[in-house]
């Protein structure tokens, strides 16, 4: 991701912008930031939301995923717009600024939310963190299949991870999975994939 538009800007002002170059944005405390991701990371994203589709229409769950959605988390000039996200349908009529701008201000709404890491890693392992747990999502991953991320984060020696926060109470509890490790999703336990068949997803 790279930072495009030096001035800051509010959420509201934010919402009702529009770039000239088509491109989507994320705003990162007051900055609209453009978002670039590789070839990989794109076909990665596809990839889980497929997969996650097909659950959510086997098991015949109340949820959907949107093309695009905007997060606003609870503090600050925000807008966060997750590689995937899965959402309550049910909830979608409770959120206010759904109907005009694809945004969600409930955490409730939100089952579950993944970032692809890329080089914003900073931003996916804290500012996202922080206000996803915040916000109360209850499940936030971040795919980390180029193990950019530091080692305090996905150990030493670095190595691709897949880290999934879960809520449990107002906290988020992790657990990491990699190489041939069953991804565990408290709220997808129909999933069966390993951590190791999600990055070969990223291959062309």
């Amino acid at each position: 991701m790279v930072q495009v538009a030096p001035q800051r800007m509010s959420f509201d002002a934010f919402l009702d912008w529009h770039p000239e170059d088509g491109r989507i944005f994320e705003l990162i405390e007051g900055v609209p930031v453009a978002m670039n991701p590789i070839g990989p990371h794109e076909i990665l994203g596809g990839e889980l939301s497929f997969e996650l589709n097909s659950v959510i229409r086997a098991e015949q769950l109340p949820y959907v995923i949107p093309k695009t959605a905007t997060l606003k988390p609870f503090r600050g000039e925000a807008g966060y717009k997750p590689d995937v996200v899965v959402l309550d349908r049910g909830r979608l009529s409770q959120e206010p600024r759904w109907e005009k701008s694809s945004t969600v201000v409930s955490g409730a709404t939100v089952k579950l939310a993944i970032e692809i890491v890329s080089t914003n890693w900073r931003d996916d392992y804290g500012l996202k963190l922080n206000d996803y747990e915040e916000m109360g999502v209850l499940e936030y991953w971040i795919v980390d299949f180029r193990a950019l991320g530091a080692t305090r984060y996905i150990g030493r020696p670095k190595q691709p991870t897949i880290s999934v926060y879960s809520l449990v109470g107002d906290e988020y509890q992790l657990e990491q999975f990699r190489d041939a490790q069953p991804v565990v999703s408290p709220m997808f336990p129909q999933l069966n994939l390993t951590a190791a068949q999600i990055f070969a997803m990223a291959q062309c």
